[in-house]
């Protein structure tokens, strides 16, 4: 069922319109700087409000990607799909400084070959959508009401995973789980310490906002 769905998606969705889009919202390397970015812009702009949904969210995806994906992917040990399956579709951004001019570039496209590649053995589970789904999930709990659009472009890069030929469903549907709970477990942790810790701390920024969830 894994195999098929993986096969389906990266074969028979598969469209040249779609290919550098996907490419690009698979690669980091691309899309990091507009996240410091924005991450800045919250900094120097936001209210505390903003500053407290981005301060759980960094911790979300550290201990998303830093402790929970890297371990399991170390332990599963499972190898990518173009790592064991011959004639899986792989699409990468070509090499340009900064990445993001690689979009105007032509793209970088192989049929794998198991024979000519090494098994790495990092595929589970999907970092990339759990480190969206991470962030969507902070985004979501500080932002109900209009938070919910986070998830959209969080699953278009969870998507383009198997787009690309380099995570199988399952990867990807349980980095999504992962990246749920990282980002619920990450905003419980900080609402507990705020109240336990900031009165004494930060008595005046407490009193003014007791709960950190409310704007």
């Amino acid at each position: 069922m894994d195999q098929a769905a993986f096969h389906f998606i990266n074969t028979q969705l598969t469209n040249p319109v779609l290919d550098i889009p996907m490419a690009a919202l698979s690669s980091w390397a691309v899309w990091w700087p507009l996240a410091i970015l924005a991450g800045v812009i919250i900094l120097l702009r936001g209210g505390f409000h903003a500053r407290a949904m981005l301060f759980a969210a960094v911790l979300a995806v550290g201990i998303n990607d830093g402790l929970v994906c890297r371990t399991l992917k170390d332990m599963v040990g499972r190898p990518r799909p173009n790592d064991t399956v011959s004639g899986v579709r792989t699409i990468d951004l070509a090499r340009a400084t900064p990445r993001l001019l690689a979009v105007a570039l032509p793209l970088r496209v192989k049929t794998s070959d198991v024979k000519k590649t090494p098994n790495r053995g990092k595929s589970f589970p999907s970092s990339h959508a759990a480190n969206c789904f991470a962030l969507a999930t902070v985004i979501f709990v500080f932002y109900r009401r209009r938070g919910w659009i986070a998830f959209v472009p969080a699953a278009i890069v969870a998507f383009s995973r198997m787009y690309v030929g380099v995570h199988w469903p399952v990867d990807v549907l349980a980095g999504c789980l992962i990246g749920i709970l990282c980002g619920l477990g990450s905003v419980f942790l900080l609402k507990i310490a705020w109240k336990r810790f900031a009165p004494a701390i930060l008595p005046a920024l407490h009193k003014s906002h007791p709960d950190f969830l409310i704007p």
